[in-house]
């Protein structure tokens, strides 16, 4: 069993670097998103076409095809609200072995330098889903008003 319980430690200790690199690019998307989201704000605040009726104008299609058009838009942002927080936990729990490990050989800087990882991990996770979150429902409204408005105009 030991053999077992050591196997499983140390595939996880394997996942740390690579869910810490996820986290990372999760963090950076959402700053990229955010900074799209307010040109896209500030190009309807300006009067400029939606991206969904320019996507029409060049495509075509009718209100099935806008749909799906605005469900893969949207994919993206949508997978990075829902994977930040369970990637910010897988990072959060893997520390943790190596932290209570450190505790119990009474080393205090290797509990805390195990713990800042976790914390950090999880907040930048949870910072990065909140903002992605916050685009997404926005966009989604707006991307569903536009094809609303569309149809009520007979454009689709």
């Amino acid at each position: 069993m030991q053999a077992l319980e050591t196997l499983m430690y140390q595939l996880a200790q394997l996942f740390l670097a690579p869910v810490l690199l996820i986290i990372l690019a999760l963090f950076l998307f959402a700053f990229f998103s955010l900074g799209s989201f307010a040109m896209e704000a500030w190009q309807r605040r300006r009067g400029q076409a939606s991206p969904l009726y320019r996507h029409w104008q060049r495509a075509g299609g009718g209100a099935e095809d806008l749909e799906l058009w605005i469900l893969r838009r949207l994919e993206v942002l949508r997978l990075a609200t829902r994977t930040g927080p369970m990637l910010g936990l897988v990072a959060t729990m893997i520390p943790m072995g190596p932290a209570l490990m450190s505790l119990t050989a009474g080393d205090a800087a290797g509990v805390s330098e195990h713990l800042v990882i976790a914390f950090a991990a999880v907040i930048v996770a949870l910072i990065a889903a909140s903002i992605s979150f916050w685009v997404l429902t926005v966009r989604r409204r707006w991307l569903l008003g536009d094809l609303r408005a569309m149809e009520e105009q007979g454009h689709v």
